[in-house]
């Protein structure tokens, strides 16, 4: 069976507002600006990568006080296991340009056969894997 949708929104779970906000914009997922809204007392944020406009939304949602979220996350991160993860062409070069911006990994690039991979801090309380596809 094939899919006949096109996934064009994914959702992250951030933990603190402002300044982790920013510092994700900028330097974590390379993403521009794309869309912000306050809801009860809570910053919605989506943003778009600059190199795909028209590409997947990445939707930053608040759940500082959703104590099933904050409790998966820490077992999560506890456990080493990313969220979540995004996809690249070239994660040697990703990762060395997020490590001079002072983002922090669980795991160096390394070699998974079909796929290389590194897991950052995404300081929103995430483990994230990025990874590029090395084999078919």
């Amino acid at each position: 069976m094939r899919w006949s949708t096109v996934l064009d929104l994914h959702r992250l779970f951030k933990a603190q507002e402002g300044e982790s906000i920013a510092k994700y914009v900028r330097h974590v997922s390379n993403v521009s600006h794309l869309f912000e809204e306050d809801l009860n007392e809570h910053q919605i944020i989506t943003v778009v990568s600059p190199v795909d406009q028209n590409g997947v939304e990445l939707l930053l949602e608040p759940n500082a006080e959703y104590p099933a979220m904050k409790a998966l996350k820490e077992s999560l991160v506890k456990d080493g296991i990313p969220f979540t993860a995004f996809q690249g062409t070239d994660i040697q070069h990703e990762y060395e340009r997020l490590k001079n911006l002072g983002v922090e990994f669980a795991m160096e690039p390394t070699n998974m056969g079909m796929t290389i991979g590194a897991v950052l801090d995404d300081t929103c309380g995430n483990l994230i894997l990025i990874y590029q596809v090395i084999g078919a």
